[in-house]
């Protein structure tokens, strides 16, 4: 290690000791400095305008300091500091270093985080799962999922979700958690086994934020997860509340519940639980009984989008949204463009819904997948830009996914991934030009530019 790199991790230290002794002020003038301690670090002018945006928000006191200020009052002691050990400084001051000097010697910038699903063991059934129709009998060993967080770390990522399945089936998950403390986990579950024990242990392990799958209320809830199913949903909210762990909710948007997430009900009875952050999700025909009908209608999905810039405003609560925040994060993520997904066979794939691989992680890397023809073509085709709010590859612009398929020989993942490619192909391009009817005025009011020439 060069005199240069020594000096540059001892500032790194110093900033980082002079963070947590900050931590447990949850003063405005604090928080504003923290983001003033975080902009010394940070390398890549992506994250210096996030982190200059951020500073604004506080500022002017939008709702989001209140979220910061929970984060850091509210939490469990040993949560907190592991979080900003973990995500805030990790993941993103440290790492963001790394994956700058990653870029430097490999001539591309690694994903931001990978998500993993370990098993696809669950004990629901929910119609419309992604990964349904996965098989079930196989399973990523603690020795595979330990070498992929090594790799990840080795780029520069220090920040994984575990998906699957229901993750917390496996027990030997929190031990994983445990020994890779320098990176953080976000965890989707159903949230019926989240149990006082278990919720303790989170707690006291310190890296791990759940986000908890919910359709709405008992009835929406009851009726795609089974009978009492909301009720063990919000009974583990308010234990892991009560515990001060850093959780949220993920809402998948479908054709028949897309008036209950749009309101300002149901946001304000999710921050009433404690949730302080929430993903919005799309419905893909992908995974169980694949169904177009419960895709969002064109008008439904641009309503969420219109939303959910109103809740940024209004709400103390962070809130995602996988289609509708093209803008923000840069376009579609998939295929190491901001993330990738390695299921529990090993396949590693582009993304969470589409469901085809070249290579797997059982006689590969994740550097070479990234390098894959599937992976390259996918990168190639989606940095030509275009309208930010028409993203996805899978639903926005299914003529990419098509092509980075048959071009790369890839093979379907399961039985059944093949239909978005091969009999909803027609149907997936329609929904598509609808969509393009709300999405390109949308687009044009945001960046003053036409959209059709860059869609091609």
């Amino acid at each position: 290690m060069n005199y240069y790199q020594r000096l540059k991790n001892y500032t790194i230290a110093k900033v980082m000791v002079a963070m947590l002794g900050m931590v447990g002020n949850s003063s405005d003038a604090t928080l504003i400095r923290l983001t003033y301690l975080a902009e010394r670090l940070a390398k890549k002018d992506y994250y210096v305008k996030i982190i200059r945006w951020i500073r604004e928000l506080f500022q002017s006191g939008h709702p989001s300091l209140v979220v910061a200020r929970k984060i850091l009052s509210d939490t469990h002691p040993s949560h907190r500091q592991q979080l900003v050990k973990s995500f805030f400084i990790n993941q993103l001051l440290i790492g963001t270093n790394k994956r700058k000097e990653f870029q430097d010697k490999n001539g591309f910038y690694p994903p931001g985080f990978i998500v993993i699903s370990p098993s696809m063991l669950c004990n629901l059934k929910c119609f419309g799962c992604y990964s349904g129709n996965y098989i079930k009998d196989k399973g990523l060993s603690v020795e595979v999922i330990d070498r992929i967080l090594n790799e990840a770390k080795e780029m520069g990522i220090y920040f994984a979700v575990i998906s699957g399945g229901e993750p917390f089936f496996r027990k030997d998950l929190l031990d994983v958690f445990e020994r890779h403390k320098d990176m953080a986990f976000h965890v989707f579950t159903h949230g019926g086994l989240l149990d006082e024990k278990l919720i303790d242990r989170i707690a006291n392990i310190g890296n791990i934020v759940p986000a908890i799958s919910i359709e709405g209320y008992e009835e929406e809830t009851d009726a795609r997860r089974g009978k009492g199913h909301y009720a063990t949903v919000m009974k583990a909210m308010e234990l892991l509340s009560d515990a001060g762990v850093l959780f949220g909710f993920s809402y998948t948007q479908t054709s028949i519940n897309t008036d209950i997430i749009a309101s300002d009900r149901f946001i304000d009875h999710m921050i009433e639980k404690g949730c302080t952050l929430g993903w919005f999700f799309s419905y893909c025909p992908v995974g169980r009984e694949p169904n177009l009908e419960l895709m969002p209608k064109p008008e439904q999905r641009d309503l969420l989008r219109r939303r959910l810039q109103y809740f940024r405003n209004t709400k103390p609560i962070l809130l995602a949204d996988f289609w509708n925040d093209g803008p923000i994060v840069g376009g579609c993520l998939a295929a190491g463009r901001r993330y990738l997904h390695i299921n529990a066979n090993g396949d590693i794939e582009p993304c969470v819904f589409a469901h085809y691989a070249v290579d797997n992680i059982h006689n590969t890397t994740m550097l070479q997948a990234l390098q894959s023809k599937l992976f390259t073509t996918i990168k190639d085709r989606l940095a030509s830009g275009g309208n930010l709010y028409r993203p996805c590859m899978l639903i926005d612009r299914p003529e990419v996914w098509r092509e980075a398929v048959f071009s790369s020989n890839a093979k379907p993942t399961h039985e059944g991934a093949e239909t978005l490619v091969t009999t909803l192909a027609k149907p997936m391009d329609n929904y598509t030009d609808g969509y393009g009817k709300f999405a390109d005025p949308a687009w044009e009011e945001h960046s003053g530019e036409k959209t059709e020439k860059k869609i091609a």
